[in-house]
């Protein structure tokens, strides 16, 4: 089985508080993470031309297709256990209207939920579902 990367921003705590969630409910364990600010992230980006330091988003590798904003957090939600792959019927709202409810989160994601100052560092039994 071929793991999806999540990319996140890991000075941002709610990103953090987000990738915490997914581990939570990720009992196949289909997901592996990487923050924005590693080389992992910034060798996995180039193909698709991403900068990963300019990126305000969630995004999310998977199949070989990459995946943004609430297109990668609903499909996210799509291998959660529990009732969250209902999640995924949001799809239907067009993303422009998606994206804008995103984009308006991310923008004040700093101000509302804060920042650390470096990178969440996972405890030892978390390490390997991060790159």
């Amino acid at each position: 089985m071929e793991r999806a990367i999540i990319f996140f921003d890991g000075v941002c705590n709610l990103c953090n508080a987000s990738v915490q969630f997914v581990i939570k409910r990720d009992v196949k364990n289909y997901f592996v993470f990487s923050a924005l600010q590693n080389e992992h992230a910034k060798q996995h980006l180039m193909e698709f031309r991403i900068s990963p330091l300019d990126s305000n988003t969630i995004l999310l590798l998977e199949n070989g297709k990459l995946y943004t904003r609430s297109t990668a957090a609903l499909r996210i939600t799509r291998q959660l256990s529990g009732l969250w792959p209902m999640c995924y019927g949001l799809i239907i709202i067009p993303a422009f209207i998606r994206d804008a409810v995103y984009k308006t989160i991310s923008k004040y994601r700093y101000k509302i939920w804060g920042r650390s100052e470096t990178c969440m560092v996972p405890s030892p039994e978390l390490k390997a579902k991060f790159l």
